[in-house]
């Protein structure tokens, strides 16, 4: 690890997360009284092992224990705390204006629009922390929140969201996640670690520390125990249509079949059964293959998680976390959804904007698994609970949402169009270029809307000696 940093200070979500806690629970909370919640923050960096839950940081020594427990406070939840003014007023626009109000920026209008979500989401200012358990086992999740809400002067219970991984990380859209999350320097060995990217800075995550932005440090909320070594984390649940987005591969299956020439590119003879063999999809046809192509395409990985900037005609498992860039001739799709997020060394408009808008997800899976072999029908809501963390809300994950995702001004072949996947996509104008191997495109159009928002919150991470500092306010 780093003597630039004291990992014991950290929230262990931050930079190191949780592998192998599959059970994850999101205590929306409210404080009840000033007075007790405070005590219910000192309590929880106490070191003891009774009472309120201890937050985990990010020195757990030889092994993460079985259940970890942080927060995230929003700027109503410092308010309900009693921060002072002047403390409260360092804080970022974003923050203190909070998620509902930058809708807008998000992208979060029509389905996706505040005034669709349920409840707690629907009372932004009830909403004062998230507490997230993780844990290794579904019953343990339980006795967590048991002793975390023991003290009901402290704080009340206005809503909670559940979520657990799937096997080999994957997503309810058949994707391979968790692929890749940003290393830092001083922090993760660069040889244990290589997957081509250049170290972050820790100021790319923690307030406190220099950016890659010529050195510029983001402003820390004073004093100086309260913002250092914090993070923001932009908290939400994001509902997924699953069944929309499989019936879209089938309709852009059956136009590519329409067009020997694509077809002829795409998949020369003997491809599908060589992706169905890698993709373990028995008695692959031309069509099934065209889908497996297309969904490779609208993310840049294979849903096995092959990155297209590697092998792009076919899956290769061996590659999964290989290194890769975009510098030079790529066969990912200047618009697909991990080149959109993060170009990478790749050309783009503002270069100074390259590698300056990495965040570290913590993403977890709601709702029961999809069954690809029955039709579309009324189910369960299912989708993403995720966390995406950064030092600036702003120059970080609003810039990617709205410059990047939704607007795509990161590249004038893209400009005008939205994510493929993730996007606010309307059928009537939407678009995504599909490249071929002679250079030229294929436009898919009519992709609808397959992601939701339906709820969320901007939250402060602080460190535990800002957990300590505001557990100590008198005032």
């Amino acid at each position: 690890m780093s003597a630039m940093i004291n990992l014991a200070d950290l929230q262990g979500n931050i930079l190191r997360g949780y592998t192998k806690k599959p059970y994850v629970r999101y205590l929306i909370l409210e404080v009840a009284d000033r007075v007790a919640a405070r005590r219910w923050l000192a309590a929880s960096t106490s070191g003891r092992s009774d009472g309120v839950p201890q937050i985990t940081s990010g020195d757990w020594g030889a092994s993460k224990p079985d259940t970890c427990f942080n927060i995230g406070l929003t700027y109503e939840g410092l308010r309900a705390l009693g921060t002072p003014s002047a403390s409260l007023e360092m804080f970022p626009n974003e923050f203190i204006e909070g998620m509902t109000a930058r809708a807008l920026k998000l992208g979060d209008v029509g389905p996706s629009a505040p005034e669709t979500w349920p409840k707690p989401f629907n009372e932004p200012k009830r909403i004062h922390l998230i507490a997230t358990i993780y844990a290794e086992k579904a019953e343990q999740l339980d006795d967590v929140q048991k002793r975390a809400l023991a003290d009901t002067s402290a704080v009340t219970l206005v809503g909670t969201r559940e979520g657990c991984s799937f096997p080999d990380d994957r997503v309810h859209f058949g994707y391979r996640d968790n692929i890749m999350q940003p290393r830092f320097e001083g922090i993760h060995d660069s040889d244990r670690y290589d997957d081509g990217q250049p170290r972050a800075p820790l100021g790319t995550v923690l307030l406190g520390h220099r950016t890659n932005l010529e050195g510029l440090m983001w402003r820390v909320p004073q004093p100086e125990e309260l913002g250092h070594n914090g993070t923001f984390n932009a908290f939400r649940v994001l509902k997924q249509d699953v069944a929309g987005f499989e019936e879209y591969l089938d309709q852009a299956a059956d136009e590519l079949l329409k067009d020997t020439r694509a077809v002829g590119e795409l998949l020369p003879p003997g491809a599908e059964a060589k992706i169905g063999q890698i993709l373990s999809i028995e008695g692959l046809t031309p069509h099934g293959a065209l889908r497996e192509i297309v969904a490779a395409n609208l993310c840049g990985r294979w849903r096995d998680g092959t990155p297209l900037a590697l092998s792009a005609d076919l899956p290769d498992p061996k590659l999964v976390k290989e290194k890769f860039d975009y510098v030079g001739e790529s066969r990912c799709p200047y618009g697909a959804h991990i080149r959109r997020s993060n170009p990478r060394g790749g050309q783009i408009v503002q270069r100074v904007a390259n590698n300056s808008r990495r965040l570290v997800r913590r993403g977890v899976p709601y709702g029961p698994a999809y069954d690809r072999t029955q039709p579309r029908k009324p189910e369960p809501e299912r989708g993403l609970l995720g966390n995406f963390i950064g030092a600036n809300l702003g120059a970080q994950f609003e810039a990617m949402s709205c410059d990047w995702l939704n607007l795509g001004l990161q590249d004038p072949r893209i400009t005008g169009s939205n994510d493929p996947v993730t996007g606010a996509n309307d059928p009537a104008a939407s678009w995504f270029d599909l490249p071929l191997k002679s250079g030229s495109t294929i436009r898919l159009r009519g992709l609808p809307r397959f992601v939701s928002t339906q709820g969320g919150a901007y939250a402060f991470l602080p460190s535990l000696r800002a957990i300590r500092h505001l557990g100590s306010l008198t005032t």
